[in-house]
C-alpha cells in the first residue's frame, strides 16, 4: 500500500511517501521519499529540498500555480524517482489544521469535507486555504485517487465542555466560540507511543504530552483520550512560543488598540509574529539563540527563557489537576525532543509529584525512551513526534 502525505503551511509544503506493505507495522516506517517545499528561503522562487535514493537534492521553484507538480515530478522522474508513474499511489493523506467539532477521526474527503475544511478559513485562515489547494491540485492529477483528511483538532474533541466552553454568554459558544486545540495528530500519537515504550494499555494511563516546537502545546490525556488542552479557540492560546505570546489578559489587546492607535491586523501581527521568546528576548524566537545569548550574559535574553518555564510549569501543573495524578510526561517537538536544558528545569519544578529525572539519560539525545530514575514516581520520556507517519496510518485504516 502506496500512501503519499501532504502536510501543508502557509508558507511551506512537507510530503512524504510510505510503503505500509499490506498490512500497517506496528512501529514507525521511514519515508521512502521527503520533498520539503520553502517559500521563505529567497524572495524570487521557493526552494524544494528532496530526499531519496540515498539522494539530496534542491531546485529552484519559480510558480506557486505549478509547484506541487513540480513536487511530484520528483517521484517519476530523475535520480530521486521512485515510481514508474504516480497512478502506483494507492492513497493521499492530507493534514487539515482545523476540522471544527464536526471530524473526531479521519475522513475520505468529498465535496461535503472541502466544504467543511473551507468553511473553517475564518478560523485557520493560514493553513486551511493550503489544505484546499493540495487537495484540489492532487484532484485534477489523480483523478482517481482517494484523497483522506486528518485533522490536527480531531483528538480534542473528546474535551469537556468544562474545559471546552469560554466564560462568555452561551450563545457564542453555540456559533463556535470555543476551545479547539491543536498539534493533535502529534498529541494522539505520542500517547500511541508512550503505552507501547511503557508497556500499558493507553486507557490505563494518566499522560501530560508536551508539544514543545515553535508552536507549543500541552495535552492531557486519561482513558485513552484527551480531556484538556492549552491552545485553545486558536493556536495562540497557552503556552509561551517562539512568535507567540501564548495566554495573556484579554484586555491588553484593546489596551494597544485604544492607546497605541494599533488596527486588527497590527495587533494580530504583533501577537502571533512579533511576542513569545522573540518579543521578550528581543534576538530570536529559536531557543538555541536564546541559550547561546544566556551564555553571554543576555539580561533579556534569562528573562525570556525564565517566562517560558515559568509558564510551562504552570501549564503543567494544571493538567495534572485535569487528570487528578499523572503517569507519564511526553517532550516532543523540535525542543522538547532536543533540548535537555528545557526539560531538566522543567522537572526539577515538578519534584512536588514524586518526579525524578535521570540526568544521564536526559543528556544522550534520547529518542523514544523513558528518561526517569527507576524511583520516580512518574515516567519521562523523550519521544520523536511522528506526524507524517501518524497520517499515513490514519489514511490506510480508511482503505476499503
Amino acid at each position: 500500500m502506496i500512501i503519499l502525505v501532504f502536510n501543508a503551511g502557509s508558507s511551506s509544503q512537507k510530503s512524504c511517501l510510505y510503503n505500509l506493505g499490506a498490512s500497517i507495522p506496528d512501529t514507525p516506517l521511514k519515508p521512502l521519499w521527503e520533498a520539503h517545499l520553502d517559500w521563505t528561503v529567497a524572495q524570487e522562487f521557493g526552494l524544494l529540498t528532496v530526499k531519496s535514493n540515498g539522494i539530496k537534492r534542491k531546485i529552484e521553484v519559480r510558480e506557486k500555480a505549478t509547484a506541487l507538480k513540480v513536487v511530484l515530478d520528483t517521484l517519476v522522474i530523475g535520480e530521486t524517482q521512485l515510481l514508474a508513474n504516480l497512478q502506483e499511489i494507492d492513497l493521499v493523506g492530507h493534514r487539515v489544521v482545523h476540522g471544527g467539532t464536526k471530524y473526531s477521526q479521519a475522513v475520505v474527503i468529498d465535496k461535503d469535507v472541502k466544504k467543511a475544511i473551507a468553511d473553517f478559513i475564518p478560523l485557520a485562515p493560514n493553513h486551511n486555504p493550503a489544505h484546499l489547494e493540495g487537495i484540489n491540485t492532487i484532484e485534477k492529477i489523480l483523478p482517481d485517487v482517494t484523497q483522506v483528511a486528518v485533522f490536527d483538532t480531531a483528538f480534542h474533541t473528546t474535551i469537556p465542555q468544562a474545559a471546552k466552553v469560554y466564560p462568555l454568554p452561551y450563545k457564542y459558544f453555540t456559533q463556535g466560540i470555543q476551545r479547539y486545540g491543536f498539534h493533535g495528530i502529534s498529541h494522539q500519537y505520542c500517547a500511541n507511543r508512550t503505552a507501547q515504550i511503557l508497556q500499558h494499555p493507553l486507557e490505563s494511563l494518566k499522560i501530560i504530552t508536551c508539544h514543545l516546537g515553535n508552536g507549543c502545546s500541552l495535552a492531557a490525556i486519561k482513558d485513552g483520550g484527551c480531556i484538556d488542552t492549552t491552545m485553545g479557540f486558536s493556536p495562540l492560546e497557552g503556552l509561551m512560543m517562539g512568535t507567540r505570546c501564548g495566554s495573556i489578559d484579554p484586555q491588553i489587546p484593546l489596551y494597544l488598540m485604544q492607546e497605541y492607535a494599533l488596527d486588527v491586523a497590527q495587533v494580530s501581527h504583533l501577537l502571533n509574529q512579533e511576542s513569545g521568546l522573540k518579543g521578550v528576548s528581543g534576538i530570536s524566537a529559536d531557543l538555541r539563540n536564546i541559550l547561546a545569548a544566556i551564555n553571554d550574559g543576555n539580561a533579556q535574553a534569562q528573562l525570556a527563557f525564565d517566562i517560558y518555564l515559568h509558564r510551562l510549569k504552570s501549564s503543567i501543573g494544571a493538567m495534572v489537576a485535569s487528570l487528578n495524578g499523572l503517569d507519564a510526561l511526553v517532550f516532543t517537538a523540535g525542543v522538547g525532543e532536543n533540548s535537555a536544558i528545557i526539560r531538566e528545569k522543567t522537572c526539577e519544578g515538578l519534584t512536588y509529584l514524586g518526579l525524578q529525572l535521570d540526568s544521564a539519560k536526559n543528556k544522550v539525545n534520547p529518542v523514544d525512551e523513558n528518561i526517569a530514575t527507576d524511583d520516580s514516581n512518574a515516567a519521562v520520556l523523550v519521544i520523536q513526534t511522528q506526524e507524517d507517519w501518524a497520517i499515513a496510518v490514519a489514511t490506510a485504516s480508511l482503505q476499503d
